[in-house]
């Protein structure tokens, strides 16, 4: 545990200068789908599908996705701005995710670190409900920032 929160604060450095949402060069989730973590399997998205909401790009796997998230983005967009749900929780810091690792819960989807042997998705299912509630008590701090 002390590792995991050790590396996290090391990585969450390089992170602290990003926007409020996690996007490279204003694009979200990496490139990959929003959507299609809802179908199943998070997917790569294409430079030829993508739509815009709130200043952030986001790529989609096919037309179908993208009319999806036209009509209702705010149910696609990941919680805490795409930013890693455990670190949220755990520290309130903004850290970087790797897209192929999530779980959806209540209908949101969740993003989360795994890199270099550190999976945070699991200490997140060994502590739901607790790191979610400090999660959303920490992002409410975050977001307007």
């Amino acid at each position: 545990m002390l590792i995991r929160i050790i590396l996290l604060v090391l990585v969450s450095h390089f992170c602290l200068g990003q926007t409020t949402i996690n996007a490279k060069k204003g694009l979200a989730v990496e490139g990959y789908d929003v959507v299609s973590y809802f179908n199943g399997e998070p997917k790569e998205g294409k430079e030829s599908y993508q739509s815009q909401h709130q200043g952030i790009t986001y790529y989609f796997n096919s037309e179908k996705n993208l009319e999806a998230f036209k009509k209702s983005p705010d149910k696609y967009i990941p919680a805490y701005g795409g930013w890693c749900a455990y670190a949220m929780g755990e520290t309130g810091e903004k850290v970087k995710i790797d897209p192929e690792t999530y779980k959806i819960l209540d209908g949101k989807l969740y993003l989360f670190y795994n890199f270099w042997g550190n999976n945070t998705l699991e200490p997140w299912n060994e502590n739901e409900k607790k790191l979610k509630s400090q999660a959303d008590k920490n992002w409410d701090k975050l977001k307007n920032n």
